[in-house]
């Protein structure tokens, strides 16, 4: 809650910054009023509290009320929420709230999109770490809203070997070695691999997730097979609609999909004063 506090009061800062200019010139300094949130097309709600956060910051007596949950389904014209204090109050909030909401919103409707995908195999969708600086924890939390599933949250709390690292260590094998012998057997250590010959030294050097990164679907069927139960298999890279449904009836446990935080179409969202 710190940290996202801090990022609000910042994006409000960076909004406001020595005052409204247009709020000061036309809103009388009392002007008691109510507003709405109006989803203008169908999304996956997320972000609600992230919005109502900006708004208690702004004036602890702003009272909003979210008439969905996170999660849930909006159609066109639905009230998202009710918002009722000072209109100053409300119009110097409005834009930092709705680019939050309209965000965490779009990242849950696309993830959803790509569960619904890949329903009925075995596949998860999972987000990455291309995120947008300092909105990770939210994107990251709307993924989840959506029906996906977080993969690392940042460098510290996960092994990835990707391919520099694999390069700065002299190969897979030393790599996976030296990442073995660093971190506790409580971590599990991941490497990307680009052919079916690392797939192989990755099983054999002891890798307990193996990504194939940008494999062909024969390839990673291949792979699938190869690997069969010593490791998980992720799938990464060129992942978009038309094709991750192949992808997971390729056998897969794990889809990473960067596009859900990096890509995501910001959903329409108003706020009307009454």
């Amino acid at each position: 809650m710190i940290m996202i506090d801090r990022l609000i009061e910042q994006a409000l800062l960076e909004d406001i910054h020595t005052g409204d200019i247009t709020t000061l010139a036309v809103v009388p300094g009392k002007c008691p009023a109510s507003a709405r949130l109006i989803a203008k097309e169908s999304m996956v709600v997320a972000g609600l509290s992230t919005a109502a956060r900006v708004f208690s910051i702004l004036d602890p007596e702003i009272q909003f009320k979210a008439c969905l949950s996170d999660g849930e389904q909006a159609d066109p014209n639905t009230i998202l929420a009710t918002i009722h204090g000072e209109a100053a109050q409300l119009l110097m909030g409005e834009r930092v709230a709705l680019n939050l909401l309209q965000r965490m919103c779009g990242i849950a409707t696309l993830t959803s999109s790509f569960v619904a995908a890949v329903s009925g195999t075995k596949a998860r969708i999972v987000d990455t770490r291309k995120t947008t600086p300092g909105l990770r924890q939210l994107e990251k939390y709307a993924v989840r809203v959506g029906g996906g599933i977080n993969h690392r949250t940042g460098l510290y709390d996960g092994v990835l070997i990707k391919e520099n690292h694999i390069a700065a260590a002299g190969g897979i094998t030393e790599a996976i070695r030296r990442a073995r012998a660093y971190i506790p057997h409580t971590l599990k250590i991941e490497i990307e691999t680009e052919t079916l010959a690392q797939v192989d030294e990755a099983l054999a050097a002891g890798a307990d997730i193996i990504m194939l990164d940008n494999m062909s679907l024969d390839e990673m069927r291949a792979a699938v097979i190869t690997i069969g139960d010593r490791a998980q298999v992720e799938a990464s890279g060129g992942v978009n609609l038309e094709r991750v449904r192949a992808i997971a009836e390729t056998g897969v446990d794990i889809i990473s999909v960067g596009a859900l935080t990096h890509s995501p179409r910001a959903m329409d969202i108003s706020m009307l004063l009454d």
